[in-house]
């Protein structure tokens, strides 16, 4: 049964509105030259420690779905197409339950 956070689907289903927080990363392989920039940046700034930095990005988006389980195939699905190129790039992502 839903947590009552719901909006009514167009044939009467409860359908949820969820929360995708999706970061996207190159795989460890790969090199990250704008990394490397940055590392090197905060060096000179008088940030010597700072080692292994990694640039990538981070995507929220709201879509709706029947359940936790459809809402996950959605967002790895458009990922896998869109967002990330899996060659060489990882994703990771966290779903939260949201009102209308």
């Amino acid at each position: 049964m839903p947590t009552g956070r719901f909006c009514a689907g167009w044939k009467g289903e409860t359908v949820l509105k969820w929360k995708a927080k999706i970061e996207i990363l190159l795989k460890q392989q790969v090199l990250d030259p704008q990394g490397g920039a940055v590392e090197k940046a905060l060096k000179t700034m008088g940030y010597p420690s700072v080692t292994g930095v990694r640039v990538g990005k981070y995507i929220e988006l709201v879509l709706s779905a029947e359940g936790r389980g459809q809402a996950a195939a959605r967002v790895e699905e458009m990922s896998e197409k869109l967002l990330s190129n899996p060659v060489i790039e990882d994703y990771r992502y966290e779903l939260v339950e949201v009102g209308e």
